[in-house]
């Protein structure tokens, strides 16, 4: 007996260290853009999707949006939902902050309107629904710009649109230069077949 429980106890004691670690643990997934660019004075949507392991429901979901200043290491609140929305009451971001996500799409975006130079920053997205609270935050860095600079995919739209133009162009051209070729020789031809006629002594 004491020879079987000498062997049995290394076993159970292993047993014991690894089932807590085998509890599955829920966890939110948040996609947002790395990075949006904004013309000073005018709205943007900042994106926020969630995947949630359980059903999602007004009563069990909460969102948060912060905001975190370049030079500031200090978070501020920016928007927060459960149930209704709750847009701030004070700050930089009074006025301007807006509900634009859906929760039942698992959609927990915002719109900022009119957005200013002071609005250059990290915002933040949280989203939690009891009981999946795990997950890390979604984080978007917001640059208001006087001028939009053109991305790399706007650069290449307008690359393969001249390039469309430039061979429409060229087509119009060969097409216009066959048509006038063709004009051309049907001209001649029928400026020989009057010559002919002109110069035939049996046409009277």
């Amino acid at each position: 007996m004491y020879y079987l429980m000498y062997r049995i106890w290394p076993l159970l004691l292993l047993g014991g260290l690894l089932v807590p670690g085998v509890r599955h643990v829920n966890a939110i997934e948040i996609y947002t853009t790395a990075e949006v660019e904004a013309l000073n004075g005018t709205d943007v949507r900042l994106k926020c999707t969630f995947t949630s392991t359980h059903p999602v429901a007004p009563k069990t979901l909460t969102v948060s949006w912060n905001f975190r200043g370049l030079n500031s290491g200090n978070d501020e609140s920016v928007f927060y939902y459960h149930e209704v929305q709750y847009p701030p009451q004070s700050g930089r971001f009074k006025g301007h902050a807006v509900w634009s996500g859906d929760i039942m799409r698992k959609d927990a975006s915002i719109t900022l309107q009119q957005v200013q130079p002071t609005f250059n920053g990290t915002y933040s997205c949280q989203v939690r629904n009891r009981p999946d609270v795990h997950g890390s935050n979604g984080e978007i860095i917001l640059k208001v710009v006087d001028k939009v600079t053109f991305s790399e995919i706007g650069i290449l739209a307008i690359a393969v649109g001249g390039a469309c133009g430039v061979i429409l162009l060229i087509l119009i051209i060969f097409v216009a230069v066959r048509y006038c070729k063709k004009r051309h020789m049907e001209n001649d031809i029928e400026m020989d077949s009057r010559e002919q006629e002109w110069k035939d002594p049996t046409v009277w």
